[in-house]
C-alpha cells in the first residue's frame, strides 16, 4: 500500500434522472432489477436512484501519478514530469469497459498525489507540466459518450501536494482540511463539473477530512452544478450495516470498499437524523490486489471475480470494478482477457 505508515485502507477502516434514466433503460445485461425504491427524504427521486442501480456494473479507473511512482499514497513531491505515458489511449480503456459489459466508468481525476489529469487553473501540478499534456478527463468523457458508457469523476480530498496547511492522514494523528484547501477543492470541482458536460456519478474520497459543515456545503454545491449526478461520499471499508454519518454524510449512495454486504442483503432504507433515506450500495474492489497498476499484479482468479459479481447481484448492490491502466497508458492485455472471461462466466 506504499511507504507511508498509514495506508488509505487502514485510515478508512479506523475512521469513526433524465439522461441517466434514458441510457439505463436501453442498456442490456445490467444487474437484476432492484426492489422499487421507497420515497424518502433523499434529493434524487426513487426513479433516478433505480436507474443508477440498473446500471449494475461499472469500471473504476485508478490512473495518475501513483502509476508512475509505483506508490498508491505518494508524498506529492515527485515532479509533474514523472507522469509520462508513452502510448496513452483513453479510448482503449472505455472500449474495454464497454466490451466487458460495463455501463459506467469512474476516473480518478485527482488522487492522493495531488496531480491533476486535466489542465486545472488552480495548481501547476497537472498534465500541463507533465511528460504528456493530454487532458485525460476530456478524452475520458468523450470516449464514454462515443461508446455509450456513462462518465463519472473521482476526486480525492486527501492531497499531499496541494496542502494549504491541511493535515493529511500521512502526517499521523487527527486529519483535517483548512478553509483555504476547501476553497481550492470547491474551485476544482467547479472546473470538473462545468467544463465536461453531464457527469453521471461524482465520487468524493476521504470525505471525513472535510468536516460536516464543508461536506454538507460541497454536497449541495455539486448538486447545484449537476442536479442529476449521483453523489458518493466514500464511507470506506465496511459491510455498511452501520453507516458512519459523521464521516461520510450527506451522500446519495453508500460505498462498500473491498467488502461485500451481509448475506441477508443490503439495507437500502436508512434512518439518518430522524429522516428516512433510500441509499443504494456500490461495491468497489480492484481486479487484482492494488488500486493502481503495479508491476506483477495480476487479475484475481476467474471464479473469484465471477462469484463477487454474483454476490453483488444477489444482495442488490452495484459493482464498480477497478481496472488500472499501466505506465504506457493502456489497460494491460491480462486484464482485458480476464474481463472477457468474466463477462462469459458471470453471464453479463
Amino acid at each position: 500500500m506504499g511507504t507511508h505508515d498509514v495506508s488509505r485502507r487502514g485510515f478508512l477502516a479506523t475512521a469513526g434522472g433524465g439522461a441517466l434514466a434514458a441510457a439505463t433503460l436501453s442498456a442490456q445485461g445490467a444487474a437484476q432489477t432492484p426492489e422499487p425504491a421507497k420515497r424518502g427524504s433523499q434529493r434524487l427521486s426513487p426513479g433516478q436512484l433505480e436507474a443508477w442501480e440498473k446500471l449494475g456494473y461499472g469500471m473504476f479507473i485508478h490512473y495518475g501519478m501513483s502509476t508512475y511512482v509505483q506508490n498508491e499514497l505518494p508524498d506529492g513531491k515527485a515532479p509533474p514530469t514523472a507522469y509520462a505515458p508513452d502510448k496513452l489511449d483513453v479510448a482503449q480503456w472505455i472500449s474495454v469497459a464497454r466490451d466487458a459489459g460495463m455501463k459506467y466508468a469512474v476516473l480518478t481525476t485527482k488522487h492522493v498525489a495531488g496531480h491533476c489529469l486535466w489542465p486545472t487553473k488552480l495548481t501547476d501540478y497537472s498534465v500541463v507540466n507533465s511528460g504528456d499534456k493530454t487532458d485525460v478527463v476530456e478524452r475520458f468523457v468523450t470516449a464514454c459518450r462515443d461508446k455509450g458508457v456513462l462518465p463519472g469523476f473521482y476526486y480525492c480530498s486527501w492531497d499531499n501536494h496541494n496542502r494549504f496547511d491541511s493535515r493529511t492522514p500521512s502526517d499521523g494523528g487527527a486529519s483535517y482540511t483548512t478553509s483555504l484547501y476547501q476553497t481550492f477543492q470547491t474551485a476544482q470541482i467547479t472546473e470538473l463539473l462545468t467544463q465536461y458536460g453531464a457527469i453521471a456519478e461524482t465520487w468524493v474520497d476521504i470525505p471525513g477530512v472535510l468536516g460536516r459543515g464543508y461536506r454538507t456545503f460541497l454536497y449541495n454545491y455539486i448538486a447545484g452544478l449537476q442536479p442529476e449526478t449521483i453523489i458518493m461520499m466514500n464511507s470506506g471499508i465496511s459491510t455498511q450495516e452501520s453507516y458512519n454519518v459523521d464521516y461520510a454524510w450527506p451522500s446519495d449512495i453508500i460505498a462498500i470498499e473491498r467488502s461485500l454486504p451481509v448475506e441477508a442483503g443490503f439495507a437500502k432504507m436508512r434512518s439518518i437524523e430522524g429522516k428516512e433515506y433510500y441509499m443504494p450500495g456500490e461495491v468497489c474492489d480492484p481486479i487484482g490486489k492494488d488500486w493502481f497498476w503495479v508491476e506483477g499484479d495480476v487479475p484475481r482468479a476467474d471464479d473469484v471475480l465471477a462469484k463477487q459479481i454474483e454476490v453483488c447481484r444477489t444482495r442488490g448492490v452495484n459493482m464498480l470494478l477497478d481496472v488500472p491502466p499501466d505506465k504506457h497508458g493502456l489497460i494491460p492485455d491480462a486484464s482485458v482477457q480476464a474481463l472477457n472471461r468474466l463477462r462469459k462466466n458471470a453471464g453479463i
